[in-house]
């Protein structure tokens, strides 16, 4: 038996791994494809229902059609295309009535995100929730956690104008995730740390880092850790900043400073000092100025308001290492927009 050199052994190896990789590229591209094309079929399907059935002068008796049709199409094509199945195909094209934006979105959403997205009741919150998950990559059981969390109404953007709300969803595919309404979140849920009701500000620091990969999926994707307890020395005096990240949409440091209880004002001038600090000394020529986030139990709103923070480089928010009931939760955030928007106007 002849023996088998080396150089051919690893190019072999080589071949085999290059084949590999051209074999999932394939699979991938195929899934894509095959999903796309369901997803707008179902489009179709939804579109042609209720313009022809559901919308017209038959619409009375609209839906005995549609259970009628439906039978014929399930014993013909399975229960794909059953009651329900249909009637969520007009669901998904009375949620997205624009083909065009499908035709866009399933490039890299599959139709199982559809069916969690058109579950939401606004306009503004389906196309939220489509971008980010395609910036973010977002699996589906990812977008599911991500609603449920009411990610939308913790972001300030939520409190916009409906008009500015689209425009900055619309500019992400353009330049990405550059807004920091769209990049910080009030309040923070942090109940997957695990920490019971009496606990430390070190506690709740170790904790974080024990959880670090739940606690960047909380902070968003495009946040990369730096450190713990970074050391600044001014006037011969140390300070230390709690957590330092770097966030490569925004291009800035953030520095996140942990608060046990209510935020009080000497703590804005604390951030101020930590944010120059890295201005002078930390920061390279091709990155923006730093961000500091304030994360306290308590975020005491008027201090907030009258100090004029979360309009500059200087963020507050509370955070919850104990869920409230989540209808409180939901109806707390949708007061604060509504006041919100009220104020914008």
């Amino acid at each position: 038996m002849k023996n088998i050199d080396k150089k051919d052994f690893n190019f072999q190896e080589a071949l085999v791994v290059e084949i590999k990789f051209l074999i999932e590229r394939t699979k991938d591209e195929v899934f894509r494809a095959t999903n796309r094309s369901l997803t707008l079929l179902n489009w179709d399907i939804g579109h042609l229902i209720e313009v022809e059935i559901l919308k017209e002068e038959r619409a009375d008796y609209g839906k005995q059609i549609l259970a009628t049709l439906s039978q014929e199409l399930k014993n013909e094509y399975g229960r794909g295309y059953d009651y329900s199945s249909l009637t969520r195909m007009v669901k998904f094209y009375k949620a997205f009535p624009e083909y065009q934006i499908v035709a866009t979105l399933s490039q890299e959403l599959s139709w199982s995100h559809f069916v969690e997205l058109i579950t939401l009741e606004s306009e503004e919150q389906r196309m939220f929730y489509a971008q980010l998950g395609i910036q973010e990559r977002w699996g589906v059981r990812l977008l599911r956690e991500r609603i449920n969390s009411m990610l939308f109404e913790r972001t300030a953007l939520s409190k916009r104008p409906k008009k500015l709300i689209q425009e900055e969803l619309s500019a992400i595919n353009r330049k990405g995730i550059t807004n920091t309404d769209l990049v910080f979140r009030d309040p923070y849920l942090l109940d997957f740390l695990g920490l019971k009701e009496t606990y430390s500000e070190r506690d709740l620091e170790d904790a974080i880092l024990i959880q670090l990969q739940e606690f960047l999926i909380e902070l968003g994707s495009d946040f990369a850790f730096l450190g713990k307890q970074k050391r600044i020395t001014i006037d011969g005096t140390d300070y230390y900043i709690d957590l330092l990240f770097y966030h490569r949409g925004l291009k800035c440091l953030v520095a996140i400073d942990l608060k046990l209880g209510k935020f009080q004002a000497a703590d804005k001038g604390q951030m101020e000092l930590y944010l120059r600090w890295l201005e002078k000394y930390e920061v390279k020529e091709d990155e923006n100025s730093p961000i500091g986030l304030i994360l306290c139990s308590d975020k005491s709103e008027e201090h907030v308001e009258l100090m004029l923070l979360n309009e500059g480089r200087i963020k507050v928010a509370q955070y919850y290492t104990q869920l409230p009931p989540m209808e409180v939760l939901k109806a707390k955030l949708h007061r604060a927009i509504e006041v919100a928007r009220k104020k914008e106007s």
